[in-house]
């Protein structure tokens, strides 16, 4: 059985390393010398200047090599040649050609480096791809014929991703993201600075693509390189006048809309986009603006991350635009444009992948029935400051203070207790557990382990203990254990987060305000009926048990 194939772990370092620099770009080239581009041409940017680790390549000796035939990839950008004869695509970092009817690919490229997101040239004659090659992603370009390959883009500070060739073939349109540098970037096939093409600020712009009409630059883009939490929608298709330096979008769709591709007959704009948690592909006939699904559900998108390799593999028409030809569930397939269906177009790979040296360490595992644990958590002195309370491995111990000898005093069986606080008398200690299954509670003990009672009735996700200063009740800061579990709040705790407090002898739970941005909960002596707290913007604040000031 041949496996389906993920991407092993040193090829994803490629797509993980986006925050290290580029390398310098060489010559600059006149503007003059660029068609059609009416805005101001930018010169190298700020940051983008460095000596180029030529001949260098890639420092990490591959140790390991792994060898099979594959019949399946995932993840696989791919492009058809101009003759509609030749497929390119791209495989666990190395790039392949195949026959458009299928059969046994050939290896183009090879080595440690990982090479993605080719494109043929107009002429056929070349492909331009992204590679790691010099130690940075950089674009660069291999000749069909002979196999040699050139270095395009040099520089530090940019993110390159999706080149896409002019239809003159003579200029590659480039995005770019990083300090100074973001936007789409025209840049000649023989090196260069380039110059910038069109820029928003505080855009990030991908997966460039141009119809018959050479005028306009077709891409998808989004506010941003990368939020936590994304709402839909994330990106959206932009068209782009060369003539008048104007920026259009070309679609509002909930579900966003990536990877955009012209038909060579200029009829039909495919994309993709999501769906009711799917990704599908979307056709529009761009005379009437009539659409459709074309195919749905197709491989995932990537549009929550940084889309270091875009957020959808790209695909393409064939020439005629009678068919669209994508990767997805593993496969290649022709899909008709006219719906009427879709046919695999079958592959066997060699594949032939070094890997870096195995990361195999030994440790000592200490098995002794003590021994000296890492980590410490909420220490906390006892009012007296004869003793300390602190958790270990999930435990609850008490020491006498400065050199004790540590007593755990509670153990509850595979749940966590955590945040002790003492007793005004030094007598007790107030704690809360966790447990994934059940949620948490606010517990009390004596301090030789005994008259543990858990104090709460209902089950939540609890956040400090702090005794008031009569000793009669226990506050702290509570959220719904479902909110934690089903990770619905931020990283802080769940949703509808309260101050909440409990009789310090058990009972129902009394709400005091919702929390507001406060924690650090405790009290002061000269001030018994007032609570204080640490605002993460106001600073130090105080408010009544009922919550007023």
């Amino acid at each position: 059985m041949t496996p389906i194939l993920t991407r092993s772990l040193d090829l994803f370092n490629f797509h993980i390393r986006l925050t290290a620099t580029v390398i310098t770009l060489a010559a600059l080239f006149a503007l003059s010398a660029l068609p059609r581009v009416t805005t101001p041409a930018l010169a190298q940017e700020e940051g983008d200047e460095s000596e180029e680790r030529d001949g260098l390549g890639l420092p990490l000796e591959p140790g390991r090599e792994l060898v099979f035939d594959a019949t399946e990839g995932s993840w696989m950008s791919l492009d058809i040649s101009p003759d509609g004869q030749t497929l390119v695509f791209d495989l666990l970092g190395d790039l392949y050609t195949l026959p458009v009817a299928g059969g046994t690919a050939t290896r183009v490229t090879s080595g440690m480096a990982v090479d993605v997101q080719p494109r043929f040239s107009p002429d056929g004659e070349q492909v331009v791809f992204v590679s790691d090659r010099s130690g940075r992603e950089q674009v660069w370009t291999l000749e069909v014929a002979t196999g040699d390959t050139a270095q395009v883009t040099r520089g530090r500070g940019a993110d390159v991703l999706s080149p896409e060739w002019s239809p003159d073939g003579e200029y590659l349109v480039v995005p770019k993201s990083g300090r100074n540098v973001n936007g789409l970037w025209l840049i000649h096939t023989d090196g260069g600075s380039g110059v910038r093409m069109h820029e928003d600020e505080g855009t990030f712009m991908s997966g460039p693509a141009f119809g018959p009409d050479a005028r306009y630059v077709w891409y998808a883009q989004r506010q941003g390189r990368h939020q936590y939490n994304n709402a839909m929608p994330i990106y959206q298709v932009m068209r782009y006048d060369r003539d008048t330096g104007i920026a259009q979008a070309m679609t509002d769709r909930v579900g966003s809309a990536i990877r955009p591709a012209l038909s060579p007959d200029g009829r039909w704009l495919a994309y993709g986009s999501r769906s009711n948690g799917n990704t599908g592909l979307r056709i529009r006939e761009i005379a009437t603006g009539e659409e459709r699904w074309l195919a749905y559900p197709i491989q995932r998108d990537d549009m929550e991350s940084v889309a270091s390799i875009d957020a959808l593999p790209g695909f393409t028409f064939t020439p005629d635009s009678r068919d669209i030809v994508i990767s997805f569930a593993g496969r290649i397939w022709r899909v008709a444009v006219d719906g009427t269906g879709q046919t695999e177009i079958p592959f066997e790979a060699p594949v032939e992948l070094p890997l870096g040296p195995r990361l195999a360490f030994e440790y000592d595992v200490e098995t002794s029935p003590t021994f000296t644990a890492r980590q410490i958590r909420d220490a906390v002195p006892s009012p007296d400051g004869r003793r300390l309370a602190f958790t270990a491995l999930g435990d609850l111990y008490v020491m006498d203070f400065p050199d004790g000898v540590p007593r755990r005093i509670v153990d509850l069986d595979a749940v966590g207790a955590h945040q002790p606080s003492w007793s005004p008398d030094g007598q007790r200690l107030a704690f809360v557990s966790w447990d994934d299954a059940s949620g948490g509670h606010i517990h009390a003990v004596n301090l030789d382990g005994g008259d543990l009672t858990q104090l709460t009735r209902t089950a939540g996700y609890f956040r400090e203990t702090e005794w008031s200063p009569d000793g009669s009740r226990i506050i702290s800061i509570r959220a719904a254990a479902r909110d934690v579990r089903e990770s619905l709040g931020s990283f802080g705790g769940g949703l509808g987060t309260e101050i909440v407090w409990v009789p310090a002898a058990g009972g129902p739970l009394t709400s005091v305000a919702p929390q507001d941005g406060r924690s650090g909960i405790h009290f002061v002596d000269a001030a018994p009926d007032r609570i204080y707290a640490s605002h993460r913007q106001r600073g130090l604040v105080s408010f009544r048990w009922d919550g007023t000031d």
